[in-house]
């Protein structure tokens, strides 16, 4: 995955292609980051970043949110291999509390995360592959298409299994790789719907998602900031 980069649009996004037939029902096993949990229960933690962990991300002292502002999560979920997985996570301190609870939710409802890692700043230059699918909270950038800041770069956003939950404006699809899972009606292990269990863990802390949107419309995204 992500081995062959995708011819640019004029936007600068990758040309949208038709899902490869393997990726139609991903189910992608996961490769841990992280040691596994012991056993099957879900564990969670927050701590202030750790400098490895803070170089490995896309911060730096540019970005709108100060270091210390930013919690490091570890989190339990499930893979599409049905396995217990720990996953990492950096968000606003503000909403660190909270993100544990909605994950412990999810994995409570068995529901599947492909990757649940730290952004790295090589993934905001490296060509389009429109095949990503980790999800993931802090990410130093600006919002889609616009020179603000996105609410990732605040770490008050988190995007959810991306491939299986694509962002849709007029013809861009993103990733760029997704567009079987555009049509909703045909549901999938990974995919969010509209007042399911992922969106009403979300809500119950106060962050709407962007599926409920209608131009563009974020499959992904939740955001503590309505962006």
């Amino acid at each position: 995955m992500g081995a062959r980069p995708l011819p640019r649009r004029t936007d600068g996004f990758g040309e949208v292609e038709p899902t490869p037939p393997e990726l139609v029902n991903r189910a992608l096993p996961t490769k841990d980051v992280l040691p596994p949990p012991s056993g099957n229960a879900y564990a969670s933690t927050i701590s202030a970043v750790p400098a490895d962990v803070l170089a490995r991300s896309t911060w730096q002292p540019a970005c709108p949110v100060k270091a210390a502002d930013l919690r490091y999560l570890t989190m339990s979920f499930w893979g599409f291999d049905g396995r217990a997985h720990t996953g990492e996570m950096l968000v606003n301190a503000t909403g660190a509390a909270g993100i544990t609870k909605v994950f412990g939710q999810l994995f409570a409802a068995h529901f599947p995360l492909e990757e649940l890692r730290v952004t790295g700043p090589a993934e905001l230059t490296a060509p389009p592959t429109g095949d990503g699918n980790s999800t993931s909270a802090f990410v130093c950038r600006p919002a889609r298409g616009q020179t603000t800041w996105s609410a990732h770069a605040y770490g008050l956003a988190v995007d959810v299994n991306p491939f299986c939950n694509p962002y849709t404006q007029g013809d861009l699809v993103l990733p760029e790789l997704a567009s079987a899972y555009v049509d909703r009606s045909r549901r999938r292990p990974g995919m969010v719907q509209a007042g399911d269990a992922t969106v009403r863990a979300f809500a119950a802390i106060g962050w709407s998602w962007g599926g409920n949107w209608h131009s563009p419309i974020d499959r992904m995204h939740f955001t503590a900031t309505g962006h």
